[in-house]
């Protein structure tokens, strides 16, 4: 595996790559890896020859009370998890390389509407960053295909609505999301929870369950909105949302949807945990 820091060198070996008539997939990453991490890196593996995997902690999608000073840098431990798994190329840039004229003096790529309800409302100007940072990339590795987790759905569906209107020759894929054996969801920022309050947080997965068992059995969406966001606050937890929405777009749901997800951002201590879980009625 080789692992590249500049663009010229990343441009290089793709180019490579393409004169071999070879297909590049793509996993975009803010690195400390863990095994949902490479389950993306497999699932990319099977869509191309080749596979690039960046790490990058991009602060333009963090706000200013956030956690980017001290999100976890492991840039040798995800190396070796990389190359074990296949990877190809490590792409590995620092800010300035991403952002030659300043992070806040960039251009931005905006995706209007789905940016800016849940997570968005929460977090003004997060998913700006996401698919900046993500349009840039694409730009930089011009992958076939990209695979991205559906942990982080709304992320997923603004992923997708930027490619389709910029018209990226791009195949976005979502993996599933990865569990811990208690139904927690894979993610870095776990690892921030004191033992009490990892323990507490299996009640994120068992809420989203309960709802879509309601869906299942036709009861009201506002109730069970209401009931859930009630059930986290009693466990301790201090809920930005628990929602239900149609899964095609995020929007409300209309009565006959069938395709619908159950969405929720909740904070424990000082971390904020999301998770989602798709319903077909």
């Amino acid at each position: 595996m080789l692992t590249i820091r500049t663009i010229d060198e990343l441009r290089r070996a793709v180019a490579g790559w393409r004169a071999a008539g070879e297909a590049v997939a793509f996993v975009p990453t803010m690195g400390n890896l863990h095994s949902g991490h490479l389950a993306l890196v497999a699932r990319a593996r099977e869509e191309a020859p080749r596979v690039v995997v960046s790490v990058f902690v991009n602060p333009t999608q963090f706000g200013p009370n956030e956690d980017f000073a001290r999100y976890p840098r492991t840039e040798a431990e995800d190396a070796e998890k990389l190359e074990a798994a296949g990877a190809d190329v490590l792409f590995l840039p620092s800010v300035e390389e991403m952002y030659p004229g300043g992070a806040e003096a960039t251009t931005f790529v905006e995706v209007p509407g789905i940016s800016d309800i849940l997570c968005g409302e929460f977090r003004p100007g997060h998913f700006r960053g996401v698919a900046t940072v993500v349009a840039r990339l694409f730009n930089i590795v011009q992958p076939d295909v990209a695979v991205f987790g559906e942990k982080d759905y709304q992320q997923l569906l603004v992923i997708r609505r930027m490619v389709r209107d910029l018209a990226f020759p791009v195949r976005v894929i979502g993996a599933p999301t990865v569990r811990e054996d208690d139904g927690l969801a894979k993610s870095s920022r776990n690892q921030y929870l004191a033992p009490e309050e990892r323990e507490l947080a299996t009640r994120i997965h068992a809420t989203l369950q309960a709802a879509a068992e309601g869906l299942r059995a036709g009861r009201d969406i506002a109730a069970l909105e209401r009931e859930g966001a009630e059930s986290l606050e009693r466990a301790g937890f201090r809920p930005d949302y628990f929602a239900i929405r149609r899964a095609e777009d995020l929007d409300e749901p209309a009565p006959g949807d069938r395709e619908l997800v159950v969405l929720v951002a909740a904070r424990l201590g000082g971390t904020r945990l999301i998770d989602n879980l798709r319903v077909t009625l």
